[in-house]
C-alpha cells in the first residue's frame, strides 16, 4: 500500500487547512520544493499536490511552486484543484506530473472525465470529497446532494486510475480517519481507493492497511506529518514493509 504525503498550496506556501476551511489555514512552509525534497528523502514513494487557491477559483495558482517541486524530486508527483478543462490537463501533465486529479469537475462534468482519461489513459485520478456522505466541490465550499458512492459508481467504468476519497470532517482534525467510511466506499466500486482525511498516527496507519481487502490501495496524510505526530519513514515502512 502506498503511504503519501501531502503538499496543500495557498499563495505559493505549504499550508494545512482545518476541515477544508481556507480562513483556517496552517502556514507551515515557505518553500514547498524544499518540503518535497524532506519527504522525499525520508523515504515517500509519491506526493500528492493540492492547489487550494486553484481549487476556490477554478484554475491553477500555484504553477510556480508545482514546477519548483518537479524539478526538485524524483518520485511521482500529483496535483489536484482547479484542473477542469482538456487544454489545462495536457499543460499540466506536459509539466512531469505522473497524473492530475478531477474533484469538481468529476460531479459537475463525468463525461470530461471520461475524455480525459481516454485523452491521457493512467493518468486522471478523481478526487470524491464528502461530508456526511454528499459529494463537496469548489475547494469544498459547497457541498452537492450527490452521494460520494453513486459518483464513484457513475465513473467506474471511465478509465480513472483511482478515486481519493476524503472525509472533510476529519481532515485536518487529528482525530483519526473513518474506516467505516472508507471500507464502505471502496466496497461499492471496483475502482482503487486512496484514503485521506485525519490520517494522524501510526495507529491510524495500521488501521487503514486491512482495507486492503477492501480495495483500499494507498492513503494520504498531511497535518501529522508537519506536526511531527507522524514519521514519514515509519509509516511508509508499515505501509511496504519490503
Amino acid at each position: 500500500m502506498l503511504f503519501i504525503p501531502a503538499i496543500d498550496l495557498k499563495e505559493g506556501r505549504c499550508v494545512r487547512l482545518l476541515q477544508g476551511r481556507m480562513d483556517r489555514a496552517t502556514i507551515f512552509s515557505d518553500d514547498p520544493a524544499a518540503q518535497a525534497v524532506a519527504w522525499m528523502e525520508a523515504g515517500a514513494p509519491y506526493l500528492h499536490l493540492v492547489d487550494l487557491d486553484g481549487a476556490i477559483e477554478g484554475m491553477p495558482r500555484n504553477l510556480e511552486a508545482v514546477r519548483a517541486i518537479l524539478t526538485a524530486v524524483t518520485i511521482p508527483v500529483e496535483l489536484g484543484g482547479g484542473i477542469r478543462d482538456l487544454g489545462r490537463i495536457e499543460t499540466l501533465l506536459s509539466l512531469g506530473l505522473d497524473r492530475v486529479i478531477l474533484g469538481t469537475v468529476a460531479a459537475r462534468d463525468p463525461e470530461l472525465v471520461r475524455e480525459a482519461c481516454r485523452a491521457f489513459p493512467g493518468r486522471i485520478a478523481v478526487g470524491i470529497d464528502a461530508k456526511d456522505g454528499r459529494v463537496a466541490v469548489s475547494g469544498w465550499v459547497e457541498v452537492t446532494d450527490l452521494e460520494a458512492v453513486e459518483l464513484a459508481r457513475r465513473l467506474e467504468d471511465a478509465g480513472v486510475s483511482a478515486f481519493i476519497y476524503t472525509d472533510i470532517s476529519r481532515d485536518g482534525m487529528m482525530q483519526g480517519h473513518n474506516i467505516d467510511a472508507t471500507r464502505d466506499f471502496a466496497e461499492a466500486t471496483t475502482v482503487g481507493v486512496i484514503a485521506s482525511g485525519g490520517i494522524a498516527s501510526l495507529a491510524d496507519v495500521r488501521s487503514i492497511l486491512p482495507l486492503a481487502a477492501s480495495g483500499v490501495v494507498g492513503m494520504i496524510s498531511g497535518r501529522a506529518l508537519y506536526d511531527g505526530a507522524l514519521d514519514v519513514g515509519e509509516a511508509v515502512k508499515l505501509c511496504d514493509p519490503t
